[in-house]
């Protein structure tokens, strides 16, 4: 098991991840990836990674959907809104791998959502090999 760090450096973002999860799987083995983190405002998804206007149009549809200010939000630190987009994406992932390589479609990457950044987050990565 390990954990990856990321600084987010925006309060809404998509940071594609997929080199840092991929980097310590087993070269000679086969099995699942499983991705998690510990944050309440921020979430983990798989989306396209080839063109970057589509990071951009899921990060304006959940702006416009769920905006930070909407009225009748009780809680006081007014990110509301993260806690709702971090719920629909999820808190973790499970991705086959074999031979080192995730085994990702085409034009799949991993993403962590941020949306209450800038903030340092953390992503455990736990690997199961296939026996």
């Amino acid at each position: 098991m390990k954990t990856l760090d990321f600084q987010s450096t925006k309060r809404e973002e998509l940071i594609e991840i997929t080199r840092e999860v991929s980097v310590d799987l087993p070269k000679t083995s086969s099995g699942i990836c499983i991705l998690f983190t510990q944050h309440t405002t921020c979430g983990l998804t798989i989306n396209e990674n080839a063109d970057p206007d589509v990071k951009h149009d899921i990060l304006l549809f959940l702006k416009n959907t769920i905006p930070q200010y909407y009225e009748g939000f009780k809680h006081f630190e007014h990110n509301s809104d993260a806690h709702i987009k971090s719920s629909l994406m999820g808190s973790s992932l499970t991705v086959p791998f074999e031979n080192g390589k995730l085994l990702l479609g085409r034009w799949q990457g991993i993403y962590l959502c941020e949306f209450d950044g800038a903030r340092e987050r953390k992503v455990i990565v736990k690997t199961l090999v296939e026996e």
